[in-house]
């Protein structure tokens, strides 16, 4: 008995250290498992926080115009403009940050460096060019909105959603402070992966979207050459250059940096960094977006011969037997999701232009009674386009036509933006580069071709 005992003592000796050996390895692993874990937490939150004008602007570019336009285009040609997601994304991303680049060094927004380096003249052509299509886009884009509403609500009556709409937002723009308001924007944006979701619980043959989504296809007919201009448009959209720019100088005045002449005192390489890091983030989205709902319309209803889309409601009733209700529910919230975030930024933009055209103080950081003109362009932005309600015109139809106008007005917004940019006494050492120079001048001379042609085209 008493070497039995002592083997066994001799036995649990020798195996105790592997069984330490083998709990302080598991040990050490849960540690590693949870440090990789809490840096992917970490680096995720930094990431985030480091997402502002940039995602809130890609995002506003999917408002009810855009969905309205990459629906149809889905639904009349299929796949055959899908290529054009991918297309439009360097371009976009591209024009974004030469906005967002003139905001960070000259502390100013689009229309007032515009104003300092060239005529009054051409910055009152601008900013009215950019009122006029920005307030039918805002009116279409409440039509689109209430029609949103009634596919969930149906006995709703659609005037009095509009007008709900349009009281709801003019107060978040009015009373809401800059900070809180832009946190709300920044959330909105995720309204969009209902989007990407509808697209997904379709089942989609993969293979062919992807096969068309790097194969150019065009035939060139009229509705072809319209739609491209609206795409065009919508993507690459004038309000969207005021926004960036004005947004930029918003969170530096937010930072502290309350003048221009603080604002534009340094511009440093971090935060240039942080600024591509966050525009190439929102038009990923936006162009994403853009992607999934052309693909989606394009096989769902371009494949079963639906070919004409003339209301939103009518583009959700006809993915419904296809696809079922998810996508269609889906569908109906993106849109009024992307009208909140749309129609501020489309009111926004043309109250800074017109406000800084003017030499009057404007900011969302500022209050009423500190900036009347300011919040009374986007009062009558508002009230203008809730009157275009009232006059019955097709919400689809409208949309489109607006993505059309911002067609043609982009081309001339974009000399200024690519004149300043590149203008070494203006941007010091940020100025554009050889290949921004390039891009940015190509896409301003595709633009102006497609707006030409898409005038040509209606006679």
């Amino acid at each position: 008995m008493a070497n039995g005992t002592n083997k066994d003592i001799v036995t649990r000796t020798v195996e105790a250290p592997a069984e330490l050996l083998e709990k302080t390895l598991e040990t050490t692993q849960d540690i590693g498992r949870r440090l990789n874990n809490e840096r992917t937490v970490r680096k995720t939150k930094d990431y985030w926080r480091t997402l502002g004008p940039g995602l809130t602007t890609g995002a506003s570019d999917d408002d009810p115009s855009g969905i309205a336009t990459y629906s149809q285009t889905g639904a009349q040609y299929g796949f055959q403009l899908l290529w054009l997601s991918a297309f439009t994304f360097p371009l976009m991303s591209v024009v974004q940050e030469m906005c967002a680049r003139i905001g960070l060094v000259t502390g100013r927004g689009l229309a007032g460096s515009i104003r300092k380096a060239y005529s009054r003249r051409a910055l009152y052509v601008c900013a009215v060019l950019l009122f006029a299509a920005n307030t039918f886009n805002i009116g279409a884009d409440l039509g689109a909105m209430a029609q949103g509403v009634q596919l969930l609500f149906p006995s709703w009556s659609f005037m009095g959603v509009v007008v709900g709409f349009a009281i709801l937002m003019l107060g978040l723009q009015i009373f809401t402070p800059y900070e809180r308001y832009a946190r709300y924007l920044k959330w909105l944006a995720m309204v969009l992966f209902a989007y990407v979701l509808s697209a997904l619980l379709a089942h989609l043959n993969w293979g062919d979207v992807m096969k068309h989504a790097v194969t150019p296809h065009l035939t060139f007919d009229r509705n072809q050459i319209l739609l491209i201009c609206a795409i065009l448009g919508t993507t690459i959209s004038p309000y969207l250059f005021f926004w960036q720019t004005s947004q930029e100088v918003e969170d530096q005045i937010a930072q502290g940096k309350t003048t221009v002449a603080m604002r534009a005192a340094e511009t440093t390489p971090q935060e240039i960094s942080s600024m591509r890091k966050d525009v190439w983030s929102g038009m990923f989205l936006s162009n994403m977006v853009m992607f999934f709902i052309i693909a989606a319309c394009g096989a769902l209803l371009f494949g079963h011969g639906i070919t004409n889309i003339t209301t939103s409601a009518q583009a959700a009733e006809a993915l419904r037997p296809f696809a079922g209700n998810a996508t269609y529910f889906l569908f109906a919230i993106g849109i009024i999701g992307t009208g909140m975030l749309g129609i501020p930024v489309l009111a926004g933009s043309s109250s800074y232009a017109i406000a800084e055209s003017l030499r009057k103080r404007g900011s969302l950081s500022m209050k009423l009674k500190q900036a009347y003109a300011f919040y009374g362009v986007i009062i009558i932005s508002m009230l203008v386009g809730l009157s275009i309600n009232f006059l019955h015109i097709n919400p689809i139809k409208a949309l489109i036509w607006s993505a059309v106008l911002n067609g043609l007005v982009a081309p001339i917004v974009l000399v200024f933006i690519l004149l300043i940019s590149s203008n070494k006494k203006i941007m010091g050492e940020w100025v554009n580069g050889p290949w921004t120079k390039t891009i940015g001048w190509a896409t301003t001379v595709l633009m102006a071709i497609a707006g030409v042609a898409a005038i040509v085209s209606l006679f």
